[in-house]
């Protein structure tokens, strides 16, 4: 009975796994969710696909969409983008991905009455009241 039990448990230890990592560069790249890629310059697009089972294994959902993702994350740095948008749902571990380039760093942020150059020695101040 053992010998048949050490597959399974075999298989359901690899499908709880891991298999993809972010890269240093790629986590800077954020997923428009919302899809608001506006006044963004489309890059192309990205398609990426990891097992979503395992023999007879089916992986977790979540798993599977979090290592798609990450695959996608990792595909942008090449492609000079900083932001993707799904283009749909994961479909037999498969997704689309569209890659933009909407410029990496956030607007700073803009208080009336602060001057525009507050910063020094890496911090800045804004007053509280008017």
């Amino acid at each position: 009975m053992n010998k048949f039990l050490l597959p399974v448990f075999l298989c359901v230890a690899l499908g709880a796994c891991t298999w993809v990592k972010l890269d240093t560069q790629a986590q800077k790249i954020r997923v428009a969710y919302d899809g608001n890629v506006s006044g963004c310059r489309d890059q192309g697009k990205v398609s990426v696909s990891v097992r979503d089972h395992v023999s007879f294994y089916h992986r977790s959902e979540l798993k599977v969409r979090d290592e798609l993702e990450t695959l996608a994350r990792n595909e942008a740095v090449d492609m000079h983008a900083d932001t993707l948008k799904p283009l749909g749902d994961p479909v037999d571990g498969s997704q689309s991905f569209g890659a933009y380039s909407c410029g990496a760093k956030p607007p700073a942020p803009h208080v009336r009455g602060a001057p525009a150059d507050a910063k020094k020695d890496g911090v800045e101040t804004y007053p509280i009241k008017n």
